[in-house]
């Protein structure tokens, strides 16, 4: 069960998709993950802002303990401008559960081209890009390929400590029972949810929603 302060928080609603507070994966033994938060995802094209996705970021109840020790006192924009808040996140010892749902209809191999381009770019900057990652990059290219994922439907991340990313699809925002793939690369299964959450993120919204529900809590 949820420590007491974490069951207190609520979903949150990003256009039309609906993020609970709370998910139990379908055979997890009854553990279950708290919405750290959720944002939008998108780009300005034309001069327009476009949103493509809605991302949730879910943490196991162990997460809070931990984060609220070090963070406690902190305002939600002290959090928010605080590379260190995101990346103790993003490098953590207990598991995250990533959501991304999509707004508006998206090709598995262009999604993918982005999400590793990335991903790519992020590890060769840091210098943990190297043949073990190259290889993990293209079994990650290749779980995505033949899928397509019409609005509403979701790509879940399961990321373990020790660096296990597993992925999983759904036509709607519930988990599904059964696996696309697993990867075994610490650095890249780090680098997903740094490219959504870390000093470069693709959802600013993201960070923001995380902030400003996670301070209060601490």
């Amino acid at each position: 069960m949820a420590t007491a302060p974490v069951s207190s928080l609520t979903g949150v609603t990003v256009e039309f998709l609906e993020f609970p507070a709370i998910v139990t994966p379908p055979a997890s033994s009854g553990k279950s993950y708290f919405l750290g938060g959720a944002g939008v995802r998108g780009l300005t094209i034309n001069g327009q802002f476009i949103k493509f996705t809605g991302i949730g970021v879910y943490l196991e109840d162990k997460a809070f303990p931990s984060l609220a020790s070090k963070w406690n006192g902190k305002t939600q924009d002290e959090l928010f401008n605080s590379i260190d808040f995101f990346r103790d996140i993003i490098k953590g010892p207990y598991e995250k559960l990533i959501r991304g749902s999509k707004i508006l209809p998206l090709e598995g191999a262009e999604y993918v081209r982005k999400v590793s381009e990335n991903c790519v770019s992020h590890m060769k900057a840091v210098g943990t890009y190297g043949e073990a990652e190259a290889e993990a990059v293209e079994k990650f290219i290749q779980i995505f390929k033949p899928h397509n994922f019409p609005i509403g439907s979701s790509v879940f991340y399961l990321q373990s400590p020790s660096g296990t990313l597993t992925i999983s699809f759904s036509d709607d925002g519930t988990l599904p029972e059964s696996v696309a793939g697993a990867i075994e690369n610490k650095a890249l299964s780090e680098t997903v949810l740094e490219t959504m959450i870390g000093e470069h993120a693709v959802s600013p919204a993201l960070k923001q929603n995380l902030a400003s529900r996670l301070a209060p809590l601490f």
